[in-house]
C-alpha cells in the first residue's frame, strides 16, 4: 500500500501555496510595481538554489466533512539558499496576505529563519515588505484583548547581529516591527519610489495631530513621512537603489566581501589588477592650493582594484567615504575623507558613519585602508549643538579598538582630534604620507593672527609682517620636517600608492589567517 493518497494532498497544499494571496492580489502587487515574494527569492538566489521550509505552513479551511477546502499561506517564506554558490537563509514578507501582518500567519517560522541562520552560522538576507512580521488592529478584536507588545525571536536576531552577515530590503512601505528588522542588519537598502520606512504609519501620525492628509495621495503621505530621501540621508538605512533589481544585485555584491560567519575569513578573489600599477594621474591629484578641492572617489579608483570599490553609505556622513574594495583580490573596508563635502571636516554624522563602518570592518576581520585629508572636527554653534565632539570620539575609540591590521595614507590634512583618528597610534604605524601632507594640532593659518597678536599689532606694517610669518612657518611645516624627527615614517611618491598598499593587503591577510 503506498502513500500516493497522502502526496497528492502535499502537493495540493503547496499549489495553494504558491497562489499567495489570490490571483487579485498577486496582480495588485504587480499593478503597483512590485515583485510577489516567490519572484523575489528566485531574482536573488542563485537558479534553482532555493529550497522552501515550512511552505504549507498557514491557516487552513476545511468542509463540513472535515476535508480542506483552502489555505491562507503564511505572509512569511524563508528557506536554504546560494548566493555566489555560498549557503545563505533567504526570507520574504508576502505582503499580497493582509499586508504581511503576523496574524494572518505564524510568526514560529520567522523566528525559524533566525535560529536557522545563527545555529548553522549562514548570512541572512530579509526582503521587508509592510509591517514585516507585526499584527495590526483586526488582531485585537480577533483575540479579544489587548496585549502588552513583545518580540518572539528578537534575541535570534541579536545574536545574529553578533555573528553573521545580515541584509535587509526594504521593497515596500515598512513600518513598526518591519521598519525595525530593516534598521537590525548590517547593510540596508531601500528602492525610490517603493520603499518607505516609519515606525507608525501617516493614518497613525494623523491621529497624533501631525498631518499628512494636505498631501495629493496616500503614497506621496509616505514618501513624505518616512521615504528614501529621508532615512538614506539620516543614516537609518545605508543605501537607496533605482529597482528591486539592482537591489539584488546589490545585496549579492555585498555579501561576496563577507565570510558566512564571524570566525570564518573573507574570500580572496582572483587578482585581476596588476600590484604593481602607478597611475601618473596621483602625482598631480591634491592641488597645491589648499583650498582648493578634488575627487577622492578619483583616488580610490586609481588606488584600488580596478572596479572592486562598493561604496556604502554614499548620501549620508558625507565628509567620510565608507566602501568595501579589494587589493590584489584580498577584500578590504576603506575609510577615505571627501573633502568636497564641509572640506572634509567630521561632523556628527560623518563621525557615526565611520564608527559603525569600522566596527563591522572589526567584526568581519576586514583589513582597514584609511585615506586621510581630514582638517579636525566640524566647528560652530551647529556642530556643538549636535554632539560632534561625542560621536567623533566615538569614532576615535573604534579605530583603537579595532583589533584588524589597519594602513592609512595622509594625502593632505590631518589636523586635531579628528586627524588624530587616522589610526590606534598606540600600535605600530602603518602609514605612508604624500608630500603634499599638511599637519598640525590646529591649521596655522587660522592661528596666525592669535599667536603673533601682540607682534601685528605693533609692526608698522601688519600685513607685511604677516606675510614674512607666513613664510617662515612654511618651511617649517613641511612634511620633510617631520620625516626627520621620525613624526612620520615613510613620504612616498603618490604613484607608489597602489604598490604599497598590495603589500600591506597581502601581510594584513597574512595576520588574519594565521588567527585562531
Amino acid at each position: 500500500m503506498s502513500w500516493a493518497k497522502e502526496l497528492e494532498e502535499l502537493r495540493a497544499r503547496e499549489a495553494m501555496a504558491e497562489e499567495m494571496g489570490g490571483p487579485d492580489k498577486v496582480a495588485r502587487q504587480h499593478g503597483r510595481g512590485k515583485m510577489d515574494a516567490r519572484a523575489r527569492l528566485a531574482a536573488l538566489c542563485d537558479p534553482g538554489s532555493f529550497r522552501e521550509i515550512g511552505k504549507i505552513a498557514g491557516n487552513a479551511r476545511y468542509d463540513e466533512n472535515g476535508d480542506l477546502a483552502g489555505v491562507t499561506p503564511a505572509p512569511f517564506l524563508f528557506g536554504k539558499a546560494t548566493v555566489n554558490g555560498r549557503p545563505i537563509v533567504a526570507t520574504a514578507d508576502d505582503f499580497t496576505i493582509r499586508g504581511g501582518a503576523a496574524d494572518a500567519g505564524i510568526s514560529r517560522k520567522m523566528v525559524q529563519a533566525e535560529k536557522m541562520a545563527h545555529e548553522l552560522k549562514l548570512p541572512i538576507v530579509k526582503m521587508i515588505d509592510g509591517t514585516g512580521g507585526g499584527g495590526s488592529v483586526k488582531t485585537l478584536e480577533q483575540i479579544g484583548a489587548t496585549y502588552i507588545p513583545a518580540v518572539p525571536g528578537w534575541g535570534d536576531v541579536v545574536e545574529n547581529l553578533d555573528t553573521v552577515p545580515v541584509v535587509a530590503l526594504a521593497l515596500g512601505p515598512t513600518a513598526g516591527l518591519g521598519a525595525a528588522r530593516i534598521v537590525a542588519s548590517h547593510y540596508s537598502i531601500m528602492v525610490r519610489g517603493l520603499s518607505q520606512l516609519f515606525a507608525a504609519g501617516p493614518a497613525v501620525v494623523d491621529g497624533l495631530g501631525e498631518s499628512y492628509k494636505g498631501s495629493a495621495d496616500h503614497v506621496q503621505a509616505k514618501e513624505e513621512l518616512g521615504g528614501v530621501d529621508i532615512h538614506t540621508r539620516n543614516g537609518v538605512v545605508d543605501d537607496e537603489v533605482a529597482s528591486e533589481a539592482e537591489a539584488f544585485a546589490r545585496a549579492r555584491h555585498f555579501l561576496s566581501f563577507m565570510p558566512e560567519h564571524v570566525g570564518q575569513h573573507a574570500r580572496r578573489a582572483q587578482p585581476s589588477d596588476p600590484v604593481d600599477r602607478r597611475e601618473e594621474a596621483l602625482l598631480s591629484l591634491v592641488p597645491r592650493d589648499d583650498k582648493q578641492v578634488y575627487s577622492m572617489r578619483r583616488a580610490m579608483d586609481l588606488i584600488l582594484d580596478t572596479g572592486t570599490v562598493f561604496e556604502i553609505g554614499r548620501n549620508w556622513g558625507r565628509a567620510a567615504i565608507t566602501a568595501l574594495a579589494r587589493l590584489d583580490g584580498y577584500p578590504v573596508a576603506v575609510v577615505a575623507s571627501d573633502p568636497s563635502y564641509l572640506g572634509g571636516s567630521w561632523e556628527a554624522k560623518t563621525s557615526e558613519k565611520v564608527e559603525r563602518f569600522v566596527k563591522l570592518a572589526d567584526q568581519f576581520r576586514l583589513p582597514i585602508v584609511h585615506l586621510v585629508d581630514n582638517p579636525g572636527f566640524m566647528i560652530g554653534r551647529e556642530a556643538e549643538m549636535a554632539g560632534t565632539i561625542r560621536y567623533g570620539v566615538q569614532a576615535m575609540n573604534a579605530i583603537y579598538k579595532a583589533s584588524v591590521p589597519l594602513a592609512s595614507i595622509v594625502m593632505r590634512r590631518a589636523y586635531g582630534i579628528a586627524g588624530s583618528a587616522m589610526s590606534n597610534a598606540d600600535k605600530f604605524q602603518y602609514r605612508y604620507c604624500w608630500p603634499s601632507g599638511d599637519w598640525g594640532s590646529l591649521p596655522i593659518a587660522g592661528g596666525l593672527e592669535v599667536a603673533y597678536k601682540s607682534e601685528l599689532e605693533a609692526a608698522e606694517d601688519p600685513a607685511a609682517l604677516l606675510a614674512e610669518i607666513q613664510e617662515r612657518l612654511s618651511k617649517v611645516t613641511s612634511p620633510f620636517r617631520s620625516a626627520e624627527r621620525y613624526n612620520v615614517e615613510d613620504i612616498i611618491d603618490p604613484r607608489d600608492t597602489r604598490p604599497l598598499l598590495c603589500e600591506f593587503a597581502e601581510l594584513a591577510w597574512r595576520k588574519l589567517e594565521a588567527e585562531q
